[in-house]
């Protein structure tokens, strides 16, 4: 408003309002509260999000740094498969399994005594080379993490052990 104006204002009785002054520390001071809360709750986050992939990544090192690699591995499966091999990896995914073998029975198609013990009597178990199937699969296994219950490190001296050893001695890879 100009000179005028104000004075015609004042004239008719009405006086000119002052605009509303905003303070600066008053109208910040929730905007800053909120500010350093959502500030701290992105710090937390982060760090939970570390300390997460930390435990993770330990956890891996802790069962990588476990494999024995001059042995061989049994892998118990949830399905109540077995593999022994060579496990090289272990990550959140995968277990990796090389120079595979696994159990076979075998059992005599009609047996004589239907009892129970003469049917264990009558199945023999033997260690099987992973490749010799009608699939035709190569030595090496991608076993998922969530289907693998354990894994243990083989004796050299165990009967597993000494059966692979065996079956490579006999020329057979």
């Amino acid at each position: 408003m100009d000179v005028r104006g104000q004075r015609q204002a004042a004239d008719n009785g009405m006086a000119e309002m002052p605009a509303p002054v905003r303070s600066a520390a008053g109208h910040h001071a929730g905007g800053g509260m909120l500010s350093k809360v959502l500030a701290i709750l992105l710090v937390v986050l982060a760090v939970v999000a570390l300390a997460a992939f930390a435990v993770k990544a330990y956890m891996g090192l802790t069962a990588d740094a476990a494999i024995k690699t001059k042995e061989y591995q049994a892998v118990f499966l949830t399905n109540g498969q077995v593999y022994f091999g060579k496990v090289s990896k272990i990550d959140s995914s995968y277990v990796k399994i090389t120079d595979i073998y696994y159990l076979q029975v075998q059992q005599t198609v009609q047996p004589k005594d239907s009892s129970a013990a003469a049917n264990a009597n009558n199945q023999q178990v033997s260690l099987a080379k992973l490749g010799g199937e009608l699939h035709g699969p190569e030595d090496v296994m991608y076993v998922s993490r969530q289907q693998v219950l354990f894994w243990e490190n083989l004796k050299n001296d165990g009967k597993v052990a000494k059966a692979i050893s065996d079956y490579k001695a006999g020329g057979n890879k």
